[in-house]
């Protein structure tokens, strides 16, 4: 057994277990190798330090990787950790090497880039349960939010109404670079009161939507004074992303907060769903915060989406040295 970083010449080894992963969790989770390429491209990631591959021979056994969003959230800045092992060689201390790599990993780049800020790290739990959450509560994490996957089959699609709100001087258009400013400054508003959510910079925008799995044409805002002198504002967005075939995945739904409570979100989301459909994918997927400021659980339910797993998102504080 041995460790490295992720170079690029393993992300052929590394799709391979993650998608294992997705199949023996249950977790839906799979990638394309020009995925998780994309990922080691990321705005600010540094591969060499921010990855960690385990190795048996020449099968990847178990991996992690680190991220730190550009910018604070409360004073605070915000940590993720992401991995997992193979089942065979689960409780046998390789997680937490792991684990021990990245934490001192995540103290390292935070004095790098916010010296004397505390932070936060967040590690994704899976089902109840699972080992990953045991280790999560033994090295002092404790369960932060619980989130819902939902899916939505055609025959179960339940379409919202063109709301009777929506002036004279607003148009749905699909996304377009044209007005990724607009949209990006709505979506960290949208998301602002939102838990676990940082504001997104220009560059870790760029990443997100030009991502082989960003679908534009799968993707709907809702601008206000569209063709006059003043900048268009948008006021609800959703946007959609395509990892597996024929299979939408909706990555973000938001909305102005002047604007929430007008059926807004209810009924862009219906039009992206509407035209997925159309074009012969088989369903579409989201997850979302169980406990959502905005009622997004009730929104998906009201349009036929139907709850498949559930799964914990475990916190832990960190004070700055």
């Amino acid at each position: 057994m041995h460790q490295d970083w992720i170079h690029l010449e393993h992300v052929g080894a590394w799709t391979d277990l993650t998608n294992r992963l997705a199949a023996v969790d249950d977790t839906d989770e799979f990638y394309e190798a020009e995925d998780l390429l994309e990922e080691l491209n990321e705005p600010g990631v540094d591969p060499a330090r921010d990855t960690l591959g385990l190795w048996d021979n020449d099968t990847m056994v178990g991996f992690g990787q680190l991220r730190l969003g550009e910018q604070l959230r409360d004073g605070r800045g915000r940590v993720s950790i992401g991995g997992g092992i193979s089942p065979e060689y689960r409780r046998r201390g390789h997680g937490t090497l792991v684990m021990d790599v990245l934490e001192a990993r995540a103290g390292e780049k935070m004095a790098e880039r916010h010296p004397g800020v505390d932070y936060t790290i967040d590690v994704w739990g899976n089902a109840p349960g699972h080992s990953a959450g045991e280790m999560a509560v033994a090295r002092g994490y404790e369960p932060a939010r619980f989130f819902q996957d939902m899916t939505l089959a055609p025959g179960d699609f339940l379409p919202h109404r063109h709301p009777a709100s929506v002036a004279e001087d607003t148009v749905l258009v699909p996304y377009s670079p044209g007005i990724a400013e607009a949209v990006r400054l709505l979506d960290n508003e949208a998301f602002a009161d939102h838990w676990g959510s940082a504001p997104k910079s220009a560059d870790e925008w760029a990443a997100m939507t030009d991502a082989r799995s960003f679908r534009g044409n799968y993707s709907r805002v809702l601008l206000e004074g569209h063709g006059e002198d003043r900048p268009a504002r948008a006021l609800s967005h959703v946007l959609g992303a395509e990892w597996v075939a024929r299979e939408l995945y909706i990555s973000r739904v938001g909305t102005a907060r002047a604007a929430r409570g007008l059926g807004y979100a209810a009924w862009v989301l219906s039009t992206v769903v509407a035209a997925a459909f159309e074009d012969g994918f088989t369903k579409v997927d989201l997850s979302v915060d169980a406990q959502s400021p905005t009622g997004a659980l009730g929104l998906y339910e009201r349009l036929g989406f139907q709850l498949v797993r559930s799964g914990t998102v475990y916190r832990k504080t960190v004070t700055a040295r």
